[in-house]
């Protein structure tokens, strides 16, 4: 089953900055909107941004301001550049389809953002 793939979390000290990567190859992803997601230990995945195939983007209240979604059809990539971290934003964060008819496509195994001084 066709699944996304991400990369670029690591540890990052308050008031820094990662990029994230998904790569989703195959036209479900290409032709519909998509989402960066977390989830934090002991609590329920929750959505972050998103972005229609069109560029249209969207942020959580959370992270408005600080984060940026964009997307490279031509690479099959949706990227998630987080700047200005805070110690509330650590989690794992995880990207799919957004609001898709048939709901998400099987979940990767996401990429862990750690941030601490």
């Amino acid at each position: 089953q066709v699944q996304p793939v991400e990369s670029g979390g690591g540890l990052v000290q308050p008031g820094g900055s990662l990029k994230l990567s998904c790569t989703a190859s195959g036209s479900i992803f290409r032709f519909n909107a998509m989402g960066w997601y977390r989830q934090a230990p002991g609590k329920e995945r929750e959505l972050v941004a998103t972005i229609t195939s069109a560029g249209s983007t969207n942020y959580a209240d959370a992270v408005k301001g600080r984060f940026t979604i964009s997307r490279d059809n031509a690479k099959n990539t949706v990227s998630l550049q987080m700047d200005s971290l805070k110690p509330e934003d650590p989690a794992v964060y995880y990207c799919n389809l957004f609001a898709a008819p048939w709901g998400p496509a099987a979940w990767g195994g996401g990429t862990q953002v750690i941030v601490s001084s």
